[in-house]
């Protein structure tokens, strides 16, 4: 009973009436003049037509976003990390460059940045070809220029042995200055939250005490992303692999050191990753496809003022056929519509990179002075 009462009082939960889910194309939402749109890569007959797991941050007053890149298929073994700069608040962006290249054993996805002082770090998620079940590492390159990079080392756990899974992509500073995250490990990909007091986020890393429901190869529970609540209590938001279409919620009130048994809210979820954070005030958002099935838009902004309640919805990106592009080319697992979204604040704006049917490299821009 007492349990039941806690998840009651701080399980997050969508308020009704905010989306209309009888409306597919937009929820019922309109967009509005402060956001804005910039494609950072469109592809080409000669370019790689597979791009998602778009990630972004600033160092040194210049935008990075990285992505994994692949000439057709998810996963190819050829799946290479591509990087651009923007030195204009992300109005313009540089010309993709590799960040990580495959070998002939791995290939390499996206798995975030860590800015810490002078030394911006980018994490590289490597995956062994061939290996059943499917399963990866987490390496690290860094950078004082954004330019030259170190060569790739492997992500330290606290007892110095390798992180033997693939970090989630936006891990979370606390006050204090720990990170907080999620790693999915071997075999195969088992979520549990991950943190560290390693500012660096290379090493230190310690598995949080946590109850995920094993599936086999994979967890019921992957793909988080995670945001605070005003008491310090640490959210942390699932997707969920067994067919619900509702985001799964844990809880932390040890800076992340054990964690609630997750459980199913109420806030409709394609099924796909989202992403989640709390702006300058405070205020917590996640991004996310919040639809009853599998269709991957509209691609929405859902904030709320205690972390409990969103009773906010913004529209970023809908499916009508004005805003979401046809598919290019075709490729192995190119799902229709805005994947896999994460966002950064940068200069009282949310940035927001996702990718367009799993080709095309976008990010939505929301000026946040306006918007609150």
């Amino acid at each position: 009973m007492i349990l039941s009462a806690i998840f009651l009082i701080i399980l997050p939960y969508l308020s009704p009436g905010v989306i209309d889910t009888t409306n597919v194309e937009t929820l019922g939402l309109t967009m509005t003049a402060e956001t804005k749109t910039i494609t950072i890569f469109s592809p080409s007959d000669t370019t790689h037509h597979y791009a998602n797991g778009v990630v972004m941050t600033a160092f040194k007053g210049t935008l990075y976003c990285m992505w994994q890149s692949s000439q057709t298929d998810e996963d190819a073994p050829e799946t290479c990390v591509m990087y651009s700069r923007s030195l204009d608040e992300g109005n313009h962006w540089t010309k993709p460059q590799p960040l990580a290249l495959p070998t002939d054993t791995h290939y390499s996805t996206s798995g975030g940045w860590i800015v810490n002082g002078d030394t911006l770090t980018a994490f590289v998620d490597i995956w062994e070809k061939g290996l059943e079940p499917r399963g990866g590492r987490t390496c690290y390159l860094t950078s004082s220029d954004g330019e030259t990079w170190s060569t790739p080392q492997p992500v330290k756990m606290a007892n110095g042995s390798d992180m033997d899974g693939v970090l989630e992509q936006d891990p979370y500073p606390l006050p204090d200055g720990r990170i907080i995250g999620a790693a999915h490990f071997q075999p195969g990909l088992h979520v549990c939250p991950v943190y560290t007091d390693d500012p660096s986020g290379r090493s230190g890393w310690q598995r949080g005490s946590f109850e995920g429901e094993d599936r086999g190869k994979q967890s019921r529970e992957l793909e988080p992303s995670q945001y605070l609540q005003p008491d310090g209590t640490i959210v942390m938001l699932f997707r969920d692999q067994s067919g619900s279409f509702r985001k799964l919620a844990s809880f932390s009130t040890d800076k992340g050191e054990s964690w609630s048994k997750p459980v199913e809210t109420n806030i409709p979820d394609a099924r796909t990753k989202q992403c989640a954070g709390n702006l300058p005030d405070g205020t917590a958002y996640m991004v996310c496809c919040p639809s009853s099935g599998k269709w991957r838009w509209p691609l929405v902004l859902l904030l709320s003022r205690d972390g409990k309640e969103f009773n906010k919805a913004i529209l970023l990106r809908s499916g009508l056929p004005d805003d979401l592009p046809p598919r290019r080319y075709e490729g192995r697992y190119k799902t229709l519509g805005y994947s896999y979204p994460k966002a950064f604040v940068h200069h009282n704006k949310l940035y927001i990179g996702y990718s367009v049917n799993k080709e095309q490299v976008d990010c939505t821009v929301i000026d946040l002075t306006q918007t609150l």
